[in-house]
């Protein structure tokens, strides 16, 4: 009885998993990327690490609007996917890389002008050369990227999330040894340092794209869902998919903005705090991405039961979302305070003293496991409203909360100079407040109302 009330269903949690576990792996083969570039960047010195941190930070802040707004072909091809309208999937692809196209000239200005930011974040002057350096790199390779996600977003809103985990996997398998040879110079690769650790992660995200390009013109899938007729200008679909799409973009760079400030902030206390942070938001990495794994096969499922107009079924896939995320965060939560500093000194360079970043770091570990089942509520109670076309409530709440918080750091970091544990206990508190109002939105009822979801199909 219990179960029921909750919502609790076999099948639906087993399709779930299904669909869920190949995303999690996938966004997993992100956060390894990430983590081999700064584990290889800590084998030199702190400074590389902290640089990889700021450089990369600034990198996907600059593109993540764009980012936000084409991933959002997940939701799109999973609602015209549950309303029986499968030809209409692939031109959500069209619509996605012709803006991707249109991008272009907003990317190259974006570029110029965030590449002269790090100078005046109080930074090491050798840490700002090896920033500027590394974010230039990989901004070189944002229209690859961006071509990714639409077209990996678009196999996830239909269900096959086995395919993008293959796709993503190759590209690292190629990424990780690829990586090595060019940071240290070896299998015949001259010595790069971070020019090395930029540029290889650009060719496995081509090679990657290169694969879901195959698979979208593979015989099988372009005669069912009629690919090649899909090639053509929809202003219905284009209009749709600004209108529910560009709210997860803007949310998404405000969001990034307010947080890679907040970073660059903190890393003005100093090279031991910025080793720190870097050394703790990798370990974050490996926790949240894969819990935006979840998120995505939550948008995907949620897309589908609202097209095809199922609520009943989107209540159980709620319930299972919980059921995964809490699970998966509680085990992550546990690991992180039992064994935080032998997880810290993973990252202890060949030389010198270590003690002080060692300290902080596990300090900071604390925090990260208080806050990491918080993650896993922001993340399914976000794929859901996000699935339901909730875009512009997620917008407002998570943008401003994030921007108070901004506003908190300041004062705390630059106003007041209370020390590095001040300014991350701040930090914990805000995931915890979003995940608190997440879940306030979720259990009320107006993002599920008859005439606001008839509102998300409309063209």
């Amino acid at each position: 009885m219990l179960l029921q009330r909750l919502h609790f269903n076999k099948e639906t949690m087993l399709e779930l998993m299904r669909i869920a576990i190949p995303m999690i792996v996938s966004q997993g083969t992100f956060a390894v990327m990430i983590f081999t570039d700064r584990y290889f960047m800590s084998q030199i010195d702190p400074i590389h690490m902290a640089a990889a941190l700021g450089g990369g930070v600034a990198a996907f802040f600059s593109f993540c609007f764009f980012s936000g707004l084409f991933s959002y072909a997940n939701a799109l091809a999973a609602q015209y996917l549950g309303a029986g309208e499968i030809e209409k999937c692939p031109k959500v692809v069209t619509q996605g890389l012709i803006m991707v196209v249109m991008s272009i000239p907003l990317l190259v200005i974006i570029t110029l002008l965030v590449a002269g930011i790090f100078e005046g974040m109080d930074h090491d002057p050798v840490q700002v050369e090896l920033e500027r350096s590394y974010y230039q790199i990989l901004m070189l390779g944002t229209v690859v990227t961006l071509a990714k996600i639409c077209i990996s977003s678009y196999f996830a809103g239909i269900a096959r999330t086995k395919l993008v985990m293959i796709c993503d996997l190759c590209g690292l398998v190629l990424n990780v040894p690829l990586c090595y040879a060019m940071v240290f110079g070896k299998f015949g690769f001259p010595e790069l340092g971070i020019v090395g650790a930029g540029v290889s992660t650009i060719i496995a995200t081509a090679f990657a794209l290169v694969l879901f390009l195959f698979c979208y013109f593979r015989k099988e899938h372009r005669e069912k869902f009629k690919v090649m007729d899909s090639f053509k200008f929809d202003s219905g679909i284009l209009k749709r998919f600004i209108r529910l799409g560009f709210p997860s973009g803007l949310e998404l760079f405000l969001n990034v903005a307010a947080f890679n400030l907040f970073l660059l902030m903190f890393q003005g206390y100093g090279i031991t705090e910025g080793a720190a942070a870097a050394i703790v938001f990798n370990w974050d990495i490996l926790s949240f991405v894969p819990m935006v794994g979840l998120n995505i096969g939550l948008i995907g499922m949620i897309g589908r039961f609202v097209g095809a107009q199922n609520m009943e079924r989107a209540n159980e896939a709620i319930t299972a979302g919980f059921v995964l995320g809490l699970t998966y965060s509680a085990i992550l939560a546990f690991i992180y305070i039992t064994f935080r500093f032998a997880l810290v000194e993973v990252f202890a360079p060949p030389q010198g003293d270590f003690s002080e970043i060692l300290e902080l770091a596990g300090f900071m570990m604390i925090g990260l496991s208080s806050y990491a089942m918080a993650d896993a509520v922001i993340q399914v109670c976000g794929g859901v409203l996000r699935g339901a076309g909730d875009t512009r409530w997620i917008m407002y709440t998570s943008v401003t909360l994030h921007w108070i918080m901004l506003v908190a750091q300041y004062l705390i970091i630059r106003v007041f100079e209370w020390g590095p544990k001040a300014s991350w206990l701040a930090f914990v508190v805000m995931i915890l407040a979003i995940a608190v109002v997440f879940l306030a939105r979720l259990r009320g009822g107006r993002w599920r109302d008859e005439e606001a979801l008839r509102r998300v199909m409309a063209e």
